[in-house]
């Protein structure tokens, strides 16, 4: 009969083998403690299992939010909506449950500088990836240099069909800077590919009538806004700067106001 110190090696190289290395870390300590509590054998392995299995799932979410390449970690709890109560609370905290995820439905934040759009896009999108989402975010000037760079590779279908799989693609700042119609028309190639069947998240300082001076053409804007908005839930955050409020409440008004005199 072996010996507890070979069955011991033997247990943690099978766990190595099976790809379950932390059971082989853990299992000596959860059965001294399985023994003091009188665990049965079912409770103990199924601990052992979950421990296991948490650990994986935990760093499948870490991979999915690095993945996603978001400029910053944001949660919806961090929202401040009684300084922007225009916001409808009630539908973002639905839609973080990330239902319309999926079924080809966008949304789009609306609003100056400084509202939370950012902070709102990238708090869904890391619920999304926290569900194990496929998740990607970009600036607009990002996504653009990608598109051309990829047209000019000659890998641009591919490149549309890859980002066609995502199934939460966010753009950041759509109307900050204006786009060749050459560019837009790459833009609109993307959205079409994505029509109906994934969902984006749009944040944009434009309102939609402008869009035309951010595509340098009237026609790929209404051709893009047409598929954006038919399955869409438009937010118009029209309230104050957030970055403003952090100012004043660290004393920049005061600084401000001594400037100006």
């Amino acid at each position: 009969m072996a010996n507890i110190e070979d069955i011991s090696k033997t247990i943690k190289y099978y766990c190595k083998l099976l790809s379950i290395p932390l059971v082989g870390e853990i299992y000596e300590k959860e059965a001294e403690q399985a023994n003091k509590t009188q665990l049965s054998y079912q409770h103990y392995l199924y601990n052992l299992l979950k421990y296991q299995v948490d650990s994986r799932l935990d760093n499948s979410v870490q991979r999915k939010i690095k993945k996603a390449k978001f400029p910053f970690i944001k949660t919806i709890e961090e929202y401040d909506f009684s300084f922007q109560p225009k916001v409808d609370e009630k539908l973002i905290k639905q839609l973080s449950e990330l239902n319309f995820v999926g079924e080809g439905k966008n949304i789009i934040f609306a609003g100056p500088p400084g509202v939370g759009k950012t902070h709102l896009a990238v708090a869904i999108g890391v619920k999304a990836a926290m569900a194990r989402k496929r998740v990607l975010f970009f600036t607009a000037e990002e996504l653009i240099n990608n598109l051309i760079s990829a047209e000019y590779s000659k890998t641009l279908p591919q490149y549309i069909e890859s980002l066609s799989r995502i199934e939460l693609l966010i753009i950041d700042e759509v109307g900050y800077l204006e786009i060749s119609k050459a560019s837009a028309a790459l833009f609109f190639k993307l959205i079409s590919k994505r029509y109906e069947k994934t969902s984006t998240i749009i944040t944009t300082n434009k309102p939609f009538e402008e869009w035309n001076e951010i595509f340098g053409d009237e026609v790929i804007a209404a051709a893009i806004l047409d598929r954006l908005l038919h399955h869409c839930y438009p937010f118009f955050i029209t309230g104050k700067s957030y970055r403003m409020k952090e100012l004043f409440e660290k004393g920049g008004e005061k600084r401000i106001k001594n400037d100006t005199i």
